[in-house]
């Protein structure tokens, strides 16, 4: 049975290219996103949006809240609590800037896109309801890059609370991509007091779907994902909590995933490593049958 396994059309003549070493691969840039849990009476959902037909890249394919890191993101001025940087900066494998980067690209990018902020007043508490006008201006503000977030927070007298926060895998865009990111997929439960909206210009809806039901959707091809979106909700369903998903975020295996292509038997053969369910056998020649659509792995 076909499931929801997204990847772009053009991917086979990339993946040709790069094999014949006439593509030279594209830089990754830095990228957050964020597993938002909330608990329900049948365990954790988690909250997904699902991005506009028309996108360029994986129009209809749900994904979680995120984007890349704005250079501003690096600024030593962020107003923070919670783990140090240093410690950050270990448990992501960067440098103490790249840290904090990252770490505000995941909060900033959570408020943006679903109205959800992990920031509060103090190291101990977090804001309620964000819903307000003045807080869409402010959000909408971020959206522009009418203002850092550094700045927001410091305007509004909050900290960014990373403690909030469990950094739980990284996936490295493939090399033959034309758009790569170097994301860090971090989790977080919902804070009591906030909602989530559906905020961001790229989805037309959001929905809040336990693992399980997202997962089995998926592979009955109700739901297109790409293969970071699916890995990472499977990897949720041992958990009957929020709280139990993020004290096991310590404990996970930070090492990047990136997909390999290699010639073998006549095709190419596109595979993630400890991921053997989104292996791809390409024929080494154009067939003019490929498609976006959910065909086996």
């Amino acid at each position: 049975m076909a499931n929801g396994q997204w990847y772009p059309p053009e991917w086979p003549d990339r993946i040709r290219a790069l094999a014949a070493g006439t593509l030279t691969p594209v830089s990754p840039r830095r990228a957050a996103t964020v597993l938002l849990l909330k608990d329900t009476p049948d365990g954790p959902a988690v909250h997904m949006l699902r991005r506009r037909a028309s996108m360029a890249f994986a129009g209809g394919a749900y994904a979680y809240p995120g984007g890349g890191v704005d250079p501003r993101d690096d600024d030593r001025l962020v107003r923070w609590a919670g783990p140090t940087r240093a410690w950050w900066a270990e448990r992501l494998g960067v440098d103490e800037p790249d840290a904090q980067a990252i770490v505000c690209a995941a909060v900033r990018e959570t408020y943006e896109e679903a109205g959800v902020l992990l920031a509060g007043p103090d190291a101990d508490s977090v804001v309620g309801d964000t819903t307000g006008g003045d807080w869409e201006a402010d959000r909408a503000a971020l959206v522009a890059r009418e203002v850092s977030f550094a700045e927001f927070l410091d305007r509004r007298g909050l900290v960014l609370r990373s403690d909030l926060l469990g950094a739980w895998t990284r996936w490295i865009t493939p090399e033959f991509e034309s758009r790569r990111y170097d994301t860090w997929f971090f989790v977080a439960a919902l804070p009591e007091g906030q909602r989530t909206r559906n905020a961001s210009t790229e989805a037309d809806r959001t929905v809040w779907i336990r693992p399980a039901e997202a997962a089995a959707r998926y592979d009955k091809g109700e739901l297109l994902m790409m293969p970071p979106t699916i890995a990472t909700l499977r990897q949720l369903l041992p958990y009957a909590s929020a709280a139990e998903t993020l004290a096991a975020a310590p404990g996970r295996d930070m090492t990047p995933v990136l997909a390999r292509a290699r010639l073998q038997d006549g095709e190419i053969v596109l595979s993630w490593p400890g991921h053997d369910e989104f292996t791809k056998h390409i024929p080494t020649a154009p067939t003019g049958a490929e498609t976006t659509g959910g065909g086996p792995a």
